[in-house]
């Protein structure tokens, strides 16, 4: 999708039970607007299958792992970090710089849930708030993409797809991939 090193969405914080949906929308996030891989952590199986599924269903490449512990993720990562987080600076200020960086190293971009542990803000080369307010990370992970790949990510070509969605003004209409070839 771009020529750009990989970047690689972390996860942190999943409760099971309460954030099911959440894990998996993170996930289809990252890969629906350009993200090349997406890390879940600890008991997110099922987030990793459904995102697995639509990956197989509407094309990828996509990348989906859970890991056990996400201190080896952060501590071995070997190029920038971005945590989203609603306390950091405006992305409007330092998305530039962030994309300049973005040109020469891969990325990591850390989503949490919870309250994060403050050792992830020291480990952040950029804290980045999507506004100062309280929102979903759903949000503030999709606006942050958009703004990294500024809006490159929406004509993206999908590879594999078994499916693919007709842009209509009205209805639905989802088509079989290997009928238009």
């Amino acid at each position: 999708m771009h020529d750009e090193p990989a970047v690689t969405v972390l996860r942190l914080g999943h409760r099971p039970g309460r954030d099911d949906r959440m894990t998996t929308h993170v996930a289809l996030t990252a890969r629906a607007l350009g993200a090349d891989r997406a890390l879940l952590v600890g008991d997110t199986s099922q987030s990793k299958a459904t995102v697995e599924g639509v990956t197989a269903r509407f094309g990828g490449p996509f990348e989906v792992s859970v890991v056990d512990e996400w201190r080896p993720v952060l501590r071995e990562w070997g190029g920038r970090v971005v945590h989203l987080t609603m306390y950091g600076e405006r992305v409007q200020d330092v998305e530039t710089a962030i994309r300049e960086a973005h040109t020469d190293e891969p990325l990591l971009v850390v989503v949490g849930s919870q309250k994060v542990p403050f050792e992830v803000y020291d480990a952040a080369d950029w804290n980045v708030a999507v506004t100062n307010q309280p929102h979903s990370e759903v949000a503030g992970l999709a606006v942050f993409l958009d703004r990294l790949f500024e809006g490159r990510e929406l004509e993206r070509e999908w590879a594999d797809a078994e499916k693919r969605v007709v842009p209509k003004s009205t209805g639905k209409r989802v088509v079989d991939a290997s009928e238009e070839r």
